[in-house]
């Protein structure tokens, strides 16, 4: 085994990233080159991404990474789930649709007409999100958008297509989409006929670690690379990747992803299909190396940056650090209210729906920035503690440390405050998690590490030694 560099495109909902990931026996970097916002854009007919732009930068970002890192070996991308584009020839059909699109509820409709919500949760394994993508697909089926010459790929998938010219679906990522068999692991065709949709629509199914292929030549000489630089599969859900890089180093641990959304739960090695994980509304999600991710969505700092983007468009300036400071002073107790209220979901004036929602069950509402971030945080900290607490209940596995990583392991308060709700020590980092799982199955696939998912983890535990919050 040597060292080397590969290269690491890591997509979230509101910014995305290009990183090079330098690994070896006992070395692992990543290094961000490009840095750049993912903002949707409303048209006549909804919410869509700006998948083009974001190309754009994924092509800047990879021209950046081979000027830094001429031996650059291979790239792997993860995102968001659920969102795809629609793909006819070589040309995208539609512009992908963003998951808060309102669309989606004409799609439940449509779906749960033909098989309802029980026996799809034995098929699948997963809870509901009205936006999970066969609702989505329903909704494009419905408008006449699916036909036989029609594919669609995850937004992951669809980037990686335009490098290589190659269609697969990386497994982690098409189980979100509610159309794989959570026992067999492959697309479910019975569903997808009962359904309506045509069977040529999904394409192969990869797993990570796979190779997808080289890129195009075109695509070789934009960027500067060889056409040997090839796209691998990675746990293109972003969680995939980012319970990669959970330093756990017990079976008895829960993890939380926090960004966004927070993803909260266990690994297993075999869904959990029971009515009361139905109706808990915990999801079986695709791991990497045959796991499970058993865990339930969680809202997470979507609430706090977008209470911030609303006091900014009405005039006031906000700096986050000294917001979350004045917010960990408050030494008097807040409201709290349900963070996964349907009324959070879409953008817009976040702090008059949580005001709403408090006066809902008596509360006082907040009334300043920092009275209503300490009430984000509490609330999240006791969705957290409720979910951790159901996730050990249903799948019978024993939590006795939580590891917080993603964006949110940064947030003091935030990871004291789960300590404090959930009466467990909280173990935080990498922050780069999605990033770091992106590279080590990168270099997993070409040699420079071997060993399993535990081999990895021991890895990131030595070089990202996580700093630890315990209940108060």
């Amino acid at each position: 085994m040597t060292s080397g560099c590969v290269a690491a495109v890591d997509l979230g909902a509101t910014s995305g990233r290009v990183m090079i990931g330098r690994v070896g026996p006992e070395e692992l970097s990543v290094e961000a080159v490009h840095r750049f916002p993912n903002q949707p854009v409303r048209t006549l007919d909804g919410l869509h991404w700006n998948i083009l732009e974001l190309y754009r930068n994924v092509l800047e970002g990879l021209r950046q990474a081979v000027v830094a890192e001429a031996g650059l070996i291979s790239v792997g991308i993860d995102s968001w789930a659920v969102d795809y584009g629609l793909v006819r020839g070589q040309s995208m059909i539609n512009n992908p649709f963003h998951y808060r699109d309102e669309r989606t509820a004409a799609g439940v409709k449509a779906v749960h007409r033909v098989v309802d919500r029980d026996q799809l949760y034995r098929a699948n394994g997963l809870q509901f999100q009205p936006f999970n993508t066969l609702y989505q697909l329903a909704a494009d089926h419905e408008a006449g958008r699916l036909d036989d010459q029609v594919v669609a790929l995850l937004i992951p998938d669809l980037l990686g297509y335009w490098l290589t010219g190659v269609a697969v679906a990386e497994h982690t990522n098409a189980s979100t989409t509610g159309l794989l068999d959570v026992r067999t692991g492959r697309w479910n065709e019975a569903l997808i006929t009962e359904l309506g949709f045509p069977k040529t629509m999904l394409p192969a199914l990869v797993e990570p670690g796979g190779r997808v292929g080289g890129l195009l030549g075109a695509v070789a000489a934009d960027i500067g690379a060889s056409t040997d630089f090839e796209v691998v599969a990675v746990g293109s859900h972003d969680t995939a990747s980012a319970v990669v890089a959970v330093p756990m180093i017990t079976q008895n641990a829960a993890y939380i992803s926090s960004g966004t959304w927070s993803l909260v739960g266990v690994e297993l090695d075999a869904p959990v299909l029971s009515d009361e994980s139905r109706a808990a509304n915990f999801t079986n999600e695709g791991g990497v190396d045959g796991t499970i991710r058993y865990l339930k969505n969680v809202s997470g700092l979507w609430l706090l940056s977008e209470s911030v983007r609303t006091w900014e468009r009405n005039g006031e300036r906000i700096d986050l650090s000294a917001l979350l400071s004045d917010a960990a002073a408050i030494n008097t107790s807040v409201a709290t209210f349900d963070a996964n209220h349907p009324s959070l979901l879409a953008p817009g004036d976040m702090p008059a729906r949580i005001a709403a929602l408090c006066a809902e069950h008596d509360q006082p509402p907040p009334r300043t920035p920092a009275e209503y971030a300490r009430s984000i945080l509490e609330s999240l900290a006791a969705a957290y503690a409720d979910a951790l607490d159901q996730a050990q209940k249903l799948s019978g596995r024993t939590i006795e440390v939580v590891h917080v990583v993603g964006g949110g392991s940064q947030n003091k308060l935030l990871c004291q405050l789960t300590a404090d709700r959930t009466g467990r020590p909280v173990l935080a980092g990498p922050m780069e998690a999605t990033a770091v799982g992106n590279v080590l199955i990168q270099a997993r696939t070409a040699g420079l590490l071997l060993g399993d998912l535990s081999d990895l983890r021991a890895l990131v535990a030595k070089t990202y030694p996580p700093v630890e919050y315990r209940p108060r």
